[in-house]
């Protein structure tokens, strides 16, 4: 097992991306930690991680809130003994996120919020647990938008995943020589409900989105979280700082 015995924080894992890694990370032999804000959600999983033999607890905790994460930082320590890996998978993509002349600053702050103070919060009392073991994998999930403008923007959404980016690359200059490296996944376009609802609907913006994807598919989950299970585990030990496009190559598209 790749990870096996490691103590595996995975925020938003009641959920899309973050519960696939929640499962396959447990299957791995690591001790969950599902860190997410809604109750039945982390719970089901949590519950559907220990039905199938893994081990994982469920905190209930909102990443943009400071007490809050503090709190739940400890009771992992408290639960497990360490912290071994911080997945830093939360994210939202609201659909009033659109142009900066036209976006409300309770969306734009909403996206801060969570896309970047959610990190700034997590790492800020995760670090200081790995600090004492001398050892640990930050895993940041970032975008392809990241790199790239689009004619359909969504500004506050692609500013958030900038930051997250180079705090990624700040992160690993400073901690790596206390034995913690840090590293950045940046997903292409994913099949999740929301995005395979709207391009159902529309199949004139689905061909135009595959038209520019080399592999001609959208990703799956289980793509960013194949990329996480690596960074997640000792094979990584040399990778730091990183910003990994796990996108199909569309960064590389031109036309």
């Amino acid at each position: 097992m790749r990870l096996k015995d490691k103590v595996c924080i995975i925020t938003g894992a009641g959920g899309g991306m973050g519960l696939v890694a929640a499962q396959k990370f447990a299957a791995e032999g690591a001790k969950v930690a599902v860190f997410e804000r809604d109750e039945l959600a982390g719970q089901t999983a949590t519950n559907d991680i220990v039905h199938n033999g893994g081990e994982a607890k469920f905190f209930q905790v909102d990443i943009s809130n400071e007490q809050q994460v503090k709190q739940a930082v400890a009771q992992t320590v408290e639960t497990f003994g360490k912290i071994d890996v911080l997945y830093n998978n939360a994210g939202v993509m609201p659909s009033a996120d659109n142009s900066v002349v036209n976006t409300s600053e309770e969306v734009w702050d909403l996206v801060m919020n969570i896309n970047v103070k959610g990190i700034f919060f997590m790492t800020k009392y995760v670090i200081p647990e790995m600090e004492k073991n001398e050892s640990g994998s930050i895993i940041n999930i970032a975008s392809f938008v990241a790199e790239m403008g689009c004619s359909v923007p969504q500004d506050a959404y692609t500013a958030s995943k900038g930051a997250v980016v180079s705090l990624t690359k700040s992160l690993a200059i400073q901690f790596r020589p206390k034995g913690i490296r840090t590293n950045a996944i940046s997903p292409g376009p994913i099949e999740t409900p929301l995005l395979m609802e709207w391009l159902v609907s529309d199949e004139a913006a689905k061909k135009e989105r595959l038209d520019r994807q080399p592999t001609g598919r959208f990703g799956k989950p289980e793509d960013i979280v194949n990329c996480a299970l690596y960074l997640a585990s000792d094979e990584s030990d040399w990778t730091n700082g990183a910003n990994i496009n796990v996108d199909g190559g569309i960064t590389a598209n031109y036309f």
